[in-house]
């Protein structure tokens, strides 16, 4: 009986994990987005933004590649507001509590502006006002 519900369980698992796939894989953006370069070179930041930057890094690559949120579209403030309130909302390895979520949203926010600023001031121009 032990074996059978092993068994049960590992199936159970093995399902999920596949299910989970064909979602992503129905997403072409989310593909492309882990793709991308899974690092940003924050040697030329500020000290505390690259003490942040370790802590976006370790925190987010718990439950998705560090590529996704790196290589994603999000520039503006609201975005990446909406964006960090939503992975602290998730369970699992990379659970965020709200000092976490403060520290990797300003990291992210002074990323966009400094890294992705072509994107960010272009998403400014089209915003509505």
């Amino acid at each position: 009986m032990k074996h059978i519900s092993t068994l049960l369980v590992a199936m159970f698992v093995v399902v999920a994990l596949a299910g989970l796939k064909a979602r992503q894989d129905l997403d072409p953006r989310i593909a492309a987005y882990d793709k991308g370069p899974a690092k940003i070179d924050v040697s030329k930041y500020p000290a505390d933004m690259q003490a942040k930057y370790k802590l976006f890094a370790k925190k987010c690559s718990g439950c998705h590649t560090l590529a996704r949120a790196i290589n994603s579209d999000f520039a503006l403030d609201d975005e990446w507001e909406r964006y960090v309130k939503r992975m602290m909302n998730k369970a699992g390895p990379g659970v965020i509590n709200a000092d976490e979520g403060k520290q990797i949203y300003d990291f992210l926010v002074y990323d966009s502006k400094t890294r992705k600023k072509d994107l960010y001031e272009r998403k400014l121009k089209e915003s509505p006002k």
